[in-house]
């Protein structure tokens, strides 16, 4: 069973960044090159969204919303998922959360995001 936990958040004014990073757990192998993963996101009072994905081999999409601004990695090694995020918007204020893509993990702790206008 793998488990993540998930850190960087914290409260940043409009224009701003942050990165994130989710540390996952695993018996062996390198988690993320062994399934997609991304970053989602939960504001409150709306559903969770996935907003940055990366394939096993590599391949990032972004959802329209932060296209241009986020930035989504990967380190094998530290078996650690990265989000950078740039040019922060209040609208970005949520948890953010990493899981695999289709969801395959139980969801960790999340991280706290507050962009301030």
């Amino acid at each position: 069973q793998v488990q993540q936990v998930e850190s960087g958040g914290g409260l940043v004014q409009a224009g701003g960044s942050l990165r994130l990073s989710c540390a996952a757990s695993a018996a062996s192998g390198s988690i993320f090159y062994i399934f997609d993963a991304g970053w989602y996101r939960q504001a409150p009072g709306k559903q969770r969204e996935l907003v940055a994905s990366i394939s096993r081999s590599g391949r990032t999409n972004y959802a329209d919303s932060v296209k241009g601004r986020f930035t989504i990695s990967r380190e094998s090694a530290a078996n650690t998922l990265y989000l950078q995020m740039n040019s922060l918007k209040p609208e970005d204020t949520a948890v953010y959360y990493c899981n695999t893509v289709p969801i395959k993990w139980n969801w960790g702790q999340g991280t706290q995001v507050t962009v301030s206008s």
